[in-house]
């Protein structure tokens, strides 16, 4: 039979033939669309170690640099919710490229940024860019991997924002401590890098058909595909517990290291920041053929170690002790996360995949985001070391019920 022959019976045809003559072989098109996500992910780290500097630069006060970590968390979790399921009906390729423009002006934004209002206006269009791309580059990365290594897919989609975000803000540390105008060559790079991204999907085959429902999937919604729905309900506690610790880590760390332990320095403030998403990162990567459901019960513990090792630092003032804590609980944070996305990602249909990524990851950024948020307006009422120490305990308490609820799955 035919191939146009079998597309009239069936309605569909193989990922690969939907493209057209010229485009990328399905694995370059991995590879750079796993790239590109990286870029993606990288743009979330970096602004990090900058934003100690915009307050001392422009003197604000501490509540609006508060607000410009949630704003990106905000604007990306309203993204998710109107936009996650977008390229479902559309196609993978038109929202990548839209979601990377979007990603080049915030990059501007920040680059030509004279006040605070600039850095939170390019936050919010970041966050928009960031909450379009992150359900569409996972489903396609799923969808683009070699066909007997799908798992890969979905292993590089979890370990690329957590690892693309230790390497944001570990350049941006090193740019900070070695350059004389960070903003300058971290921003212009990053766009160049996003222009090159939109190259790769303009090339890349398309791994959907369109189908009718693009304007009715607008409507802010939280739909799972039946088969996944369980197994989505368990995952919620390990999904809060592990972006819990990323928005510690990622928006109070720099805070801990200037307020507590009185040390100024791009790359402390860079490395501390990077140290669990990098671990995370590896521990994904490496644990790709590990048993996903055990993985994911030793990475609860793993959080539960090594956030207890973190706040016996924070409460000694021990640097070591901080680090050797970001470094165990990382490492559970990613193997968790990815574990559980190898579990999940091949219980949805391809035309329903973006759409069971976009509530993972509306899940996860509401866990990344809102206690962040919580945190900044407790520092200025009860102070950085107990505002610290309760987020500490209450990422514990999340990674054990998590802890408890994967047990029970296994037994079953």
């Amino acid at each position: 039979m035919s191939t146009a022959e079998q597309t009239r019976v069936t309605g569909s045809v193989p990922a690969v033939r939907l493209s057209r003559p010229r485009r990328l072989r399905p694995a370059a098109a991995f590879t750079g669309t796993a790239l590109a996500f990286v870029a993606v992910a990288l743009a979330v780290g970096a602004p990090s170690p900058l934003f100690v500097l915009y307050q001392q630069e422009w003197g604000f006060p501490s509540w609006l640099l508060t607000l410009a970590f949630a704003i990106y968390a905000v604007t990306l979790l309203i993204t998710l919710l109107v936009a996650g399921s977008l390229s479902d009906h559309i196609g993978r390729r038109p929202v990548l490229i839209g979601a990377l423009a979007l990603q080049v002006v915030a990059m501007l934004m920040f680059l030509f940024a004279t006040d605070i209002g600039w850095i939170i206006g390019a936050r919010s269009v970041q966050g928009v860019a960031t909450g379009a791309a992150m359900s569409t580059f996972t489903a396609a990365l799923v969808e683009l991997a070699p066909e007997r290594q799908k798992k890969l897919g979905a292993t590089i989609g979890s370990t690329a924002p957590v690892g693309g975000i230790a390497l944001g803000a570990f350049f941006t540390g090193l740019a900070v401590q070695f350059t004389a105008q960070p903003t300058t060559l971290v921003f212009a790079t990053l766009a160049l890098l996003f222009v090159a991204g939109i190259l790769v999907v303009l090339a890349s085959p398309e791994t959907v058909r369109a189908r009718p429902g693009a304007v009715r999937s607008l409507i802010p919604r939280l739909l799972i595909p039946r088969a996944a729905r369980s197994e989505f309900a368990a995952a919620i506690p390990l999904f809060v517990a592990t972006w819990m610790l990323a928005g510690l880590f990622i928006g109070l760390s720099p805070s801990i290291v200037h307020g507590l332990f009185h040390l100024d320095s791009g790359l402390l403030n860079g490395a501390i920041v990077a140290v669990p998403p990098a671990v995370g990162a590896a521990a994904g990567l490496v644990l790709t053929r590990a048993a996903a459901r055990t993985t994911t019960i030793w990475a609860m513990a793993a959080i539960i170690v090594g956030v207890g090792i973190a706040g016996v630092g924070i409460v000694a003032e021990s640097l070591p002790l901080l680090f050797a804590g970001a470094v165990v609980a990382g490492g559970g944070f990613g193997a968790g996360f990815s574990a559980m996305l190898r579990i999940l990602a091949p219980l949805a249909p391809n035309d329903q995949r973006a759409e069971l990524f976009a509530a993972i990851f509306l899940v996860s950024y509401l866990a990344y985001g809102v206690p962040a948020l919580a945190a900044g307006e407790l520092i200025a009422t009860i102070g950085l070391l107990p505002t610290a120490l309760g987020y500490v305990v209450a990422i514990a308490a999340a990674s054990a019920v998590a802890l408890a609820v994967q047990l029970v799955k296994r037994r079953r």
